[in-house]
Parts: structure tokens; C-alpha cells; sequence
């Protein structure tokens, strides 16, 4: 014993080091022999992500559907595969299964993300992924096409921000994944062209029917509304396993959703 004030502090001896020692090497061995939870297990070594490297013949299945209000309930299957890829691009064969359609060959950018041409100048559209990818990393998309598919609509702009929110389990027909979820909130906007739309009419009188022609004004105002979207990548797969995008009217009533799966891949190598 040593006395220290009113306290007496007691010398570790031989024995007392020696029981230390053993418990420390038992307490080693429990944790050692401890079960792994399955969600730390699956869990990524690196805490980024690398682009992919894809190669000629990498192949994916997709189970495409589309929901559109009122009543519009459309599902298809869809074979993409690898054609060929370069450092500056990739380029994929889709071909819809069941269909007597000829594949559709086109162009993306090595991170998955789509462009096509906006006023003469390439124009990235669709930007779900950036590399390397970290949770808590966040990017912006932002692009006007002064001739979107909508015809109704002189002008479009798009405005997503995305955000990688955190790892977590998901499952698709193909299975079930450990991937990295990307979620974007966003917003649309369109120029209603001012245009003159003629309609018919039909009125019954004493002497026999008569047509009658009207015509209506449409005049040029900005609509807008609300835009999501999700992506959930798998690394292994080397592409995403599932995404969904929705499409809110001015009021803010959803009006379409599209959901992506994944049904089997195989890779190359």
C-alpha cells in the first residue's frame, strides 16, 4: 500500500498484472469471435466511390414502369448492354423485350449521365451520379430547352439539386443490394406560346343543323411545378439498381411517376 493523503492507492503486483493481462487477451478473443451485424458487414470499405470501368458486353435488365394520372398504367422490360466504351463515352444497345422494334444505339457520358444537343451546343440533361461518389456529396443540374417534347410549351427549364443521403439496403426483382441512395428535389418550369386554337360546334335550329366555328385565344403565361427523383447505386453492378422520378403539377398533385429495377445483370469479366 502507499499512502497518498487521506487515501491509500494499492501497487499493482506481479499477480495483479498478470489477471490484467489475461483479461485483456480474453476480452480480444470476444470481440474477435463476435458476430458482424449484416448491415456492418455490407457496409463499403472506402468511404468514396469510383467511376465504373464498363467493358463491351456488360449487360443489364430493367423493369421499366410508368404511372400518369388519370388512369395510365404502362409496364416494360428492356435489355441494355455495353456496345463499346472509351474514357469520354459509352455507348449502349437497349432492346425492349417482346418487341419487334429494332435496338436503339446511343451515346452517354462514362458517369451514366445523358446530354443531347440544346441550341446547337451539347447539353448534359441527366446527371444522377457524379464521381467519386461520398455520402453528403451534393451537385446541381440545371438546363432551359427552347424546343421541348412538349409542344405545348415554347421553352423548358429543369432545376434538380441532388444529394448521396446514405447507404442502405434495397430490393428489386434482381435481389437485394447494399447501395448508395441519391436523391434530387427540384423544380420545372414552361412558356406557354401564345397561339389561336379554332373549335366546332354544332347547333340544331327549326331549318336543320348548323356548324358554327370559334375560335379561342390562348395567351402566352409561365406554368410551373415540382420535380423528385431517386437513384440507388450499386458498385458491384456498376450501374443503378433502381431510380424513380416524379413529375408534380402547378398545384402540386403528382401527375406521373416513372419507376426503374433492376431484373438480372451480368458483367464482361
Amino acid at each position: 500500500m502507499t499512502k497518498t493523503g487521506s487515501r491509500f492507492l494499492k501497487v499493482p503486483g506481479p499477480r495483479d498484472r498478470a489477471t490484467g493481462a489475461a483479461i485483456a487477451a480474453l476480452t480480444a478473443i470476444a470481440a474477435a469471435l463476435a458476430p458482424t451485424s449484416p448491415s456492418s458487414a455490407a457496409a463499403p470499405a472506402a468511404d468514396t466511390v469510383a467511376q465504373p470501368a464498363v467493358h463491351a458486353g456488360d449487360t443489364w435488365s430493367y423493369r421499366a414502369t410508368l404511372e400518369r394520372t388519370p388512369n395510365l398504367w404502362k409496364q416494360s422490360h428492356t435489355e441494355s448492354t455495353v456496345v463499346r466504351s472509351s474514357p469520354t463515352s459509352v455507348l449502349l444497345r437497349n432492346s425492349e423485350v417482346g418487341s419487334t422494334n429494332p435496338p436503339a444505339e446511343f451515346l452517354v457520358n462514362p458517369d451514366w449521365s445523358r446530354f443531347r444537343s440544346i441550341g446547337g451546343k451539347e447539353t448534359v440533361v441527366y446527371r444522377p451520379l457524379t464521381f467519386p461518389l461520398g455520402v453528403g456529396k451534393t451537385w446541381d443540374l440545371d438546363y432551359t430547352d427552347d424546343h421541348p417534347s412538349n409542344a405545348a410549351h415554347k421553352s423548358e427549364r429543369r432545376e434538380l439539386h441532388y444529394r448521396a443521403v446514405g447507404w442502405e439496403e434495397v430490393e428489386v426483382p434482381a435481389g437485394k443490394f447494399r447501395a448508395l441512395k441519391i436523391e434530387a428535389d427540384g423544380s420545372w418550369s414552361g412558356e406557354v406560346a401564345p397561339k389561336t386554337a379554332a373549335t366546332m360546334t354544332t347547333v340544331a335550329g327549326a331549318n336543320g343543323s348548323t356548324a358554327a366555328a370559334q375560335t379561342v385565344n390562348v395567351t402566352a403565361r409561365t406554368v410551373s411545378g415540382r420535380l423528385y427523383a431517386a437513384v440507388w447505386y450499386v458498385p458491384e453492378a456498376r450501374r443503378f439498381v433502381k431510380t424513380v422520378e416524379e413529375f408534380y403539377d402547378t398545384a402540386g398533385v403528382r401527375n406521373e411517376r416513372n419507376t426503374v429495377e433492376l431484373e438480372s445483370y451480368k458483367l464482361a469479366d
